[in-house]
Parts: C-alpha cells; sequence; structure tokens
C-alpha cells in the first residue's frame, strides 16, 4: 500500500495535529496542555485583579475597586485568547469577547464612579447574563479538552449567578415599598447626615445606635423617651439616609460628625447622650472629646474600650487603608444580591414603620460596606473610647445584658460605671445584648433609665441607686 504525499500533508495539517516539521523560516512552538494554558489563565487573571484592588493608585472607593476586579478578570480572558492561539492547535478567539465586555464595564466604572450605579445596575445583570450563556455556546463548539470545559464551567457559572443576583438586587430595590424619612439631612461637610429630633423640653437626648444598626434600630425607645423631653436619633455615615463619608470612620470621626450635626441643626446643648454596644465607644469618644457638650450618659450593654493608651486622631485619611478596601469590595458584592439576602436574615421586632425602614436600609450596598468597615475599625475605636478616663460626677447609667455575654463582661460595666461618682450599674434580667433596645419590654426598661439621668440632669439631683 502507498501513501501519497498529499495524504501524508493532509494528516500533518489535519485539526489538532501537530506537524513534525516546521515551515521553514518559522520556528518551532512548543505546544501547551490546554488545561495549563486555561488554569494559567484563570489565576492570571485573579492575580491581576488582586494586584489592582491592593494598588494604592486605586482609590478605595466601591466604583473604582469593583472596575478594577473587572479589569483583572479581562485581562484573564486575553490572557486565553493569546496564549491557546501561541500555543496550542485549538484556538480560544471567542476569549476576547468577555474580556472587551468586562474591560468596558471597568472604564464605565473608572471613568462615572458611583454615578455609573443607577443607570448601570439595570443594565449590566442581563448583558452579563447573555455572555454567560453565549460563553457555554463556545466552549462546548471550541474546546475539545473535557478537562478544560471543566475548569470554565464553573467560571461561567459564577458569571450567571452573579447576573441573577445583580437583577434580583435591583429589581427588589426598585419594587420595596417607599419609606418616608423622618426629620431632615444636614450637611456635615462633604456629606449629609440624618438626623431625626421628636420631643420637647431639656435636656435633649442624643442616641447611638449599636454596630451595623441606625436611626430605625431604635424605634421603640425613641417615642417613649419623647413623651418626657427631646430625643433625637441619626444615621452614622454610610447607612440609613446619610450619605457616605468618603474618609475611615472611627470614633473620633463618628464623634466629630455628631458634634457638628447638632451644632449645624441647631439642637442646643448639654445632652444627655447614650450609646448600644458600639454605639457605647463612640459616645464615650464624645463625651471625651466634647465635655461642655455632654451632661449626662447612658451606656447600653456597651461595648468596652481597651485599657491602653488611646489614640487620638482619627485613622490617618492618607495611609494605607485595608479596613476601607474591604468595606468597599463587600458594598460591590452586595449588589449581587447579598444586600438583599443580608436584609432578609437581619431580623428585628420593632414597629412596623421602623421595621420598614429598618429593612430598606440594610438591602442596601452602602449599609453591607460601612457595617464592614465599623468591625474593621473596632480596635481603634476601642482605643480611642478609652480617651475617656474620668466623667467627674456626671450622671452615669450602665446598663447590662445577663443573657449571652461571656464571663468578665460584667467587671467591664462594673469598670465603665467607675467613670463617675455619680453612677448605677443596673443588669437587666432576661435581656440579651440586641433586646435592650429590639424587644419591646426591655427596651421600656431601657427607656426609664435614659429618663432617669434626664430628671437628675435636670434637677441637679443624683441618680436614685
Amino acid at each position: 500500500m502507498t501513501i501519497s504525499t498529499h495524504g501524508i500533508q493532509d494528516l500533518a495539517t489535519a485539526p489538532g495535529a501537530s506537524p513534525t516539521t516546521p515551515p521553514a523560516g518559522k520556528p518551532s512552538r512548543r505546544r501547551l496542555p490546554m488545561a495549563a494554558v486555561v488554569a494559567g489563565s484563570l489565576v492570571s487573571g485573579l492575580l491581576t485583579a488582586f494586584a489592582l484592588v491592593a494598588a494604592p493608585v486605586v482609590p478605595a472607593t466601591e466604583a473604582s475597586l469593583t472596575g478594577a476586579v473587572l479589569c483583572g478578570f479581562a485581562v484573564g480572558w486575553v490572557v486565553l485568547a493569546v496564549l491557546s492561539a501561541r500555543f496550542t492547535a485549538q484556538p480560544q478567539r471567542w476569549a476576547v469577547v468577555p474580556a472587551v465586555v468586562l474591560g468596558a464595564g471597568s472604564l464605565v466604572l473608572w471613568g462615572l464612579g458611583a454615578s455609573a450605579h443607577p443607570g448601570a445596575d439595570w443594565v449590566w445583570p442581563p448583558i452579563l447574563l447573555a455572555l454567560a450563556a453565549w460563553m457555554v455556546t463556545r466552549v462546548r463548539r471550541h474546546l475539545d479538552s473535557r478537562g478544560s470545559r471543566w475548569l470554565l464551567y464553573p467560571v461561567i457559572g459564577t458569571m450567571g449567578l452573579a447576573a441573577i443576583g445583580g437583577a434580583y438586587q435591583t429589581l427588589g430595590t426598585a419594587t420595596a415599598p417607599t419609606t418616608t424619612m423622618p426629620g431632615r439631612l444636614v450637611d456635615v461637610g462633604g456629606h449629609r447626615l440624618h438626623l431625626s429630633c421628636t420631643g420637647s423640653g431639656a435636656p435633649t437626648v442624643v442616641v447611638q445606635a449599636g454596630g451595623g444598626e441606625m436611626a430605625a434600630s431604635l424605634g421603640w425607645i425613641t417615642p417613649a423617651v419623647a413623651r418626657d423631653t427631646t430625643i433625637c436619633v441619626y444615621d452614622r455615615a454610610g447607612r440609613g439616609w446619610s450619605e457616605d463619608a468618603g474618609s475611615p470612620q472611627d470614633a473620633v470621626a463618628i464623634s466629630t460628625d455628631l458634634s457638628t450635626l447638632l451644632h449645624r441643626a441647631g439642637v442646643p446643648g448639654p445632652y444627655v447622650v447614650a450609646g448600644h454596644s458600639f454605639g457605647g465607644l463612640y459616645t464615650l469618644t464624645f463625651a471625651a472629646r466634647h465635655p461642655q457638650d455632654v451632661a449626662g450618659m447612658v451606656l447600653i450593654d456597651s461595648t468596652a474600650p481597651h485599657d491602653v493608651d488611646p489614640i487620638d486622631g482619627p485613622a490617618a485619611t492618607g495611609a494605607y487603608d485595608v479596613a476601607g478596601r474591604a468595606a468597599a469590595l463587600v458594598a460591590g458584592g452586595a449588589r449581587l444580591g447579598l444586600g438583599r439576602l443580608y436584609s432578609a436574615i437581619a431580623t428585628t421586632d420593632l414597629p412596623a414603620r421602623e421595621q420598614a425602614q429598618h429593612r430598606a436600609s440594610t438591602a442596601t450596598a452602602a449599609t453591607l460596606g460601612s457595617t464592614v468597615e465599623e468591625y474593621a475599625r473596632a480596635n481603634t475605636s476601642m482605643e480611642q473610647a478609652a480617651s475617656l478616663r474620668d466623667f467627674g460626677d456626671k450622671p452615669l447609667m450602665v446598663l447590662s445584658a445577663t443573657v449571652g455575654n461571656g464571663a468578665g463582661w460584667e467587671g467591664k460595666q462594673e469598670r465603665l460605671a467607675a467613670l463617675s461618682t455619680d453612677s448605677v450599674h443596673r443588669s437587666v434580667d432576661g435581656a440579651s445584648h440586641d433586646a435592650l433596645v429590639g424587644d419591646e419590654t426591655h427596651a421600656a426598661t431601657t427607656s426609664r433609665a435614659i429618663l432617669e439621668v434626664v430628671a437628675a440632669v435636670r434637677h441637679g439631683q443624683p441618680l436614685s441607686r
């Protein structure tokens, strides 16, 4: 049997075959396993995204960091297209399409910043879902390696899930019941904070909600206290109706914002300040930095400050901000549906109006991001709160929960009570940490404690023990 020269040439140039002798004038190229090319491309995309997110030149904002992630992933798809064409017999030129789409999204976010979200949040989910479906057909048609396919399918599936989550977040936000903002927005210098004051009389009570919480979280306490005096509640930067501050939010920054808010809103002092959980740290810091504005204080199962030399200033705005970058990335993740899922599990037992406000806020990317930042800066805030060494003889009420707290918690609360010579420490039987503000019955106990301090300030009398 004879095989023609043409037959040998045909076999050599058949799809997937490697010529035994490279054409004259062209150097031979080493063929790489397709699975290695795919894996290398995916890893390069992840590493590029990580490097861009970590790069100090990329601002620590949600839009900028999301754009950095998209740019990194786009690089990964470009690498797949180039390497497969140069080092395999199965060029995956279709990979240029997701690279272009993701790269375009990155440029939009970098160019427009946060202003891109209102429109882009409606556009990108259907585009990404269609792209993922199209990519599946390209992989099945152009990629013979089963192992390579199973490296790409989870990635493409994740893109599809992200698109579905994004649609869920956008549609859910658009169709959620409208809630009316009580109070008003006050410019505190570069951003506005939501403040709501009700009731009448002096002294005015100013309450800080706990970690991740907002004015609506105080729905049981606000009306109870308002029956006897003026009470002001507000949303810290980045949650509720308040705008993002665009700068690190530790205890010093928060207490500075609060002081500016009260003075620009024309709320007269001195105040009885109260804080629950992390809010206690901000209350202590406010009292230390603005002693002339504080006549009495209530700490509601407060987080205890660190017993170390306090940090007197806010987190350095020029320093590399790991916590801010983490918070911004989480805020971006909230646009994939995590915000609404977080809202669904963040159950509350508040009055109907406040519960609706609470759910609407916790479903947003801004609230989730600001909550992550708050916990990431906890150590700094605890050190700053330690700057209050002595509250003199001003009325101080310390409430502590008896359910769910670990060993040593009562001792920390006793040390907080020792800040003033006119203090009372009460352990509330049957109350958990959250119940002191979130449960109607135990919140009533908290409201009465606040009013006791109000009465002591109003009449110039010591607290009753």
